[in-house]
């Protein structure tokens, strides 16, 4: 079906969506947080990269990133429409992410990345924080 708005309506439309971070997932790992006891957390705290989670005493931080946004090859999802400007955008994401990881880690933050369809798997989660001595 064609868009009902030009390309440049469309356009406006779209920078006028603002992200408000992406909660459904982020509550997730809230839900395994607390089902496991993981104490220590903190959201919304002021560090390079906006972290999704970080535990300031252990010096942890812990990103979520969407698997379409990040670049993920979980699922099939390859836009058609508008190709070139969501390779570049997907392109640029993952060039921040790593620019991000970087600078924390020369900070002496240690950086741990889920991807959104990891959150299904909590042995992995498990895994991964145990790793990273949040779980003990």
């Amino acid at each position: 079906m064609a868009d009902v708005f030009t390309k440049e309506e469309r356009s406006q439309i779209m920078r006028q969506v603002k992200s408000s971070r992406n909660k459904s997932t982020e509550l997730k790992l809230v839900a395994f947080f607390k089902a496991n006891n993981i104490k220590g957390w903190r959201r919304n705290y002021k560090l390079f990269g906006k972290p999704d989670f970080t535990f300031p005493k252990n010096k942890l931080v812990i990103f979520v990133d969407g698997c379409f946004w990040h670049g993920h090859n979980c699922r099939n999802t390859k836009p058609k429409d508008n190709a070139d400007y969501w390779i570049k955008k997907i392109e640029r994401n993952k060039k921040r992410d790593l620019e991000v990881t970087q600078t924390l880690s020369k900070k002496g933050w240690k950086v741990v990345r889920f991807w959104e369809c990891e959150l299904k798997n909590t042995v992995l989660l498990k895994e991964k924080l145990t790793s990273d001595l949040v779980l003990h």
